[in-house]
């Protein structure tokens, strides 16, 4: 029953190529970051636990596994690198001979002189340590991909979860197989669950590609849970040391920053773009600091490729300055919220340009903070932390105050048709993954067209219909998708107007359009949208003279969005234990006008989740000396559950962005980029008393009950 064993070997046989890394970086001597090869199956060589080493292919599930199980490999064992911080120091085992240091690029950002300089005269320094842990994504389905080779046609298809068919098309096809893109389908259907690790061409895309054209028959390979903890892109995974420096009145006068950042065996599709370009431009915050200059070593590791997760780069800068600030305040013995306010980008200064390369069109966030502090009666902590007390408990409250910028492609696509059934079917270039695009889009084009709901279809994930997609990442999909729709629902409503003009004998300017009906100025006389459109129909199919309605533009997205907004939390810990409990946990937004509130409160809500797991519970962890991965399964790596979290409150205060049409911003990263930090500062002021200034995430009952004892002996 088995049809074949394929290795690395085959895939140099047949002129494979390797996996590609999608988006370089240059570092700071100007020079290219060093690529090494990534082979879809090892060659020679394994680099992390989980780099798939053979490929087989049989009848059944039961028959493959029994065989993978009789496939012997001869390891000769290696010594291992897993942190950073190993990987750097001098004499570090090599993970490939031709890169020194383990340096895959040494980046820089901003104006170190500058920088420098307001340093040597500020009246305040604040400094701090700290780690941005690694983080497994765990999506509700696991990856999965089928391919199918038609001999008869020479087209490939392969069926995949992914956020990005068309990136895996391009990457596999342009760079991997060498097929030619009109000759490649791929299918993203229904995906349950991304989070950004199912934005990557991954290897097993490839090989199944490959394998099925090369034994001529339809091959399925979906990845069990623990496939998945060594094998799907992890997250995060920082060590930085940062430096404020304030002025006498607790002005800010400059942020320094050195981040190492932890690629993996490999560089994953966008994987250096991570810790760099997505992280160092979000430094400046909210906040008017004048000078930022950012470091960042991206070092490889014997561990799985890091690449984008729910944030990607924002959280960890978020949860750096945020961290920082609270270090600063501390140490001035300054009100928290009042530092923050002193050193708030007022909305008067709109547009504001940061140091760091962003320029934010929209916000107000004092407003915002001063909302949120008063919708939590912050004033009245003290009161709730001396109950607490009498209880036994350590009760702090922490806040941050975040800003990220949404990312990806810079234009979008939306095609729009009229079907002969009466429904509107609207092809999109974004892939949904449990956002609620389905909802949105709809809401969207039966507002603009008139159309009721019911009949409008969202067509998504296959590039033989929809010939170029942007893809879902960054919190872009309503802000670029919602564009193309206008634009087509435009084109829609000109064409509209030509037509009705023609079947109702009036001018095209003396028709208006208004609630899916167009009707000439001043009369009674008039035709609904879909009426319109299958009378065109009809008419081209008699081989008449007809205008369609039918659409498709694309939409330049020229400018970034910048959602932003507050997270307050409050926590107990029991001090006999180290036990942290989340009991109060607020979030107020701004994510621009709100298409559909109660979606965007669910994806925020959905985020704070995420990002208090990796404040409280989550951490991906390796054997320092062999490079085994220790938390391979959810017996060992802990997901935050229901009885974890609170009811989470979402109010949004919509200050409309001003470079789009539709006044949005992203939102569906803004939870867990706001969360973390304000877990992580409310557990300190729980502990400020017991003399703790510093915990590192996970915050594990051990990890606090630790930090606890070595205070009292300190």
């Amino acid at each position: 029953g088995v049809l074949a064993v394929l290795t690395g070997a085959d895939l140099a046989a047949d002129g494979v190529g390797g996996i590609p890394c999608g988006w370089g970086i240059t570092g700071k001597d100007g020079l290219p970051m060093k690529e090494p090869a990534h082979p879809a199956l090892a060659q020679g060589k394994v680099r992390h636990v989980g780099d798939p080493v053979a490929f087989v292919v049989a009848e059944t599930p039961a028959l493959a596994k029994q065989a993978a199980e009789a496939v012997v490999v001869d390891y000769d064992t290696l010594p291992a690198v897993v942190g950073v911080l190993d990987a750097i120091r001098p004499g570090a085992p090599l993970l490939f001979d031709d890169i020194p240091e383990n340096l895959c690029c040494d980046w820089e950002l901003g104006d170190r002189a500058a920088t420098d300089a307001a340093f040597e005269t500020a009246a305040h320094v604040a400094r701090i340590s700290l780690v941005n842990n690694r983080l497994a994504g765990n999506p509700m389905e696991p990856r999965a991909a089928i391919a199918e080779f038609d001999r008869a046609t020479g087209r490939t298809t392969l069926w995949t979860t992914s956020q990005f068919p068309h990136v895996v098309r391009l990457l596999m096809g342009n760079f991997v197989l060498k097929i030619p893109q009109h000759k490649l389908r791929v299918v993203a259907p229904d995906v349950g669950g991304g989070f950004g690790v199912k934005q990557f061409h991954y290897a097993e895309e490839a090989v199944v590609t490959w394998a099925a054209r090369r034994v001529n028959r339809p091959i399925k390979w979906v990845s069990d849970r623990s496939e998945g903890f060594v094998s799907d892109a992890q997250g995060r995974d920082h060590v930085s040391e940062a430096e404020l420096a304030l002025d006498e009145t607790g002005k800010f006068l400059a942020l320094r920053v050195r981040t190492l950042a932890n690629m993996g065996g490999y560089l994953s599709t966008f994987g250096p773009n991570i810790p760099t370009n997505l992280y160092a431009p979000l430094l400046a915050g909210v906040y008017t600091t004048p000078a930022i200059y950012c470091e960042v070593k991206v070092l490889f590791t014997n561990t799985v490729p890091v690449d984008a997760y729910r944030g990607a780069g924002r959280p960890e800068a978020n949860y750096l300055v945020e961290r920082l600030v609270d270090a600063a305040a501390r140490e001035l013995k300054i009100d928290r919220a009042e530092l923050r306010r002193r050193n708030m980008v007022p909305p008067s200064a709109m547009p504001h340009a940061t140091p760091v390369g962003k320029t934010y069109d929209s916000g107000d966030f004092r407003k915002v903070f001063d909302i949120a502090l008063d919708k939590v009666d912050y004033a009245g902590f003290a009161g709730r932390r001396a109950d607490a007390a009498k209880r036994g408990k350590r009760r702090g409250i922490g806040f941050a105050y975040y800003l990220e910028a949404t990312g990806g492609d810079p234009t979008e696509r939306a095609e729009i048709r009229f079907s002969d059934d009466g429904f509107v079917d609207v092809y999109v270039g974004t892939q949904s993954t449990g956002q609620g695009h389905e909802t949105a889009y709809v809401q969207l084009t039966a507002t603009r067209l008139g159309i009721d709901g019911e009949k409008i279809r969202i067509r998504q994930g296959d590039t033989d219909t929809i010939p170029v997609g942007g893809g879902t990442g960054g919190a872009r999909s309503l802000y670029s998708e919602g564009q193309a729709i206008v634009l087509t629902t435009d084109t829609i409503i000109s064409r509209g107007k030509q037509a009705a003009g023609e079947m109702l004998e009036a001018s095209a300017a003396d028709i208006t359009f208004a609630a899916g009906r167009f009707s000439i100025v001043g009369t009674d006389r008039g035709v609904d949208i879909l009426t319109l459109a299958a009378t065109q129909r009809q008419k081209a199919a008699a081989g008449g003279q007809a205008t369609t309605l039918d659409a498709a533009e694309v939409a330049n997205i020229d400018f970034h969005t910048f959602p932003n907004g507050c997270h307050l939390a409050e926590v107990e810990v029991d001090p006999e234990t180290g036990v942290v409990s989340v009991v109060r946990y607020a979030v107020f937004d701004d994510v621009g006008k709100a298409v559909n509130p109660m979606i965007v409160r669910g994806q925020v809500q959905g985020g704070v989740a995420q990002g208090t797991g990796q404040a409280l519970f989550e951490r991906t962890a390796y054997d320092a000396a062999s490079g085994q991965l220790l938390s391979g399964s959810f017996m060992d790596y802990a997901l935050p559950r229901a009885g974890d979290l609170p009811e989470i409150y979402v109010e949004l205060v919509e200050i409309p962005c001003t470079t789009n049409p539709l006044g949005v911003k992203g939102a569906g990263e803004a939870g867990a980029v706001g969360s973390p930090p304000a877990v992580i500062n409310a557990l300190l002021d729980a502990l400020g008393g017991d003399g703790v200034t510093h915990i590192d995430m996970p915050a594990t009952p051990e990890t606090v009950w630790k930090a606890m004892t070595l205070a009292r002996v300190a």
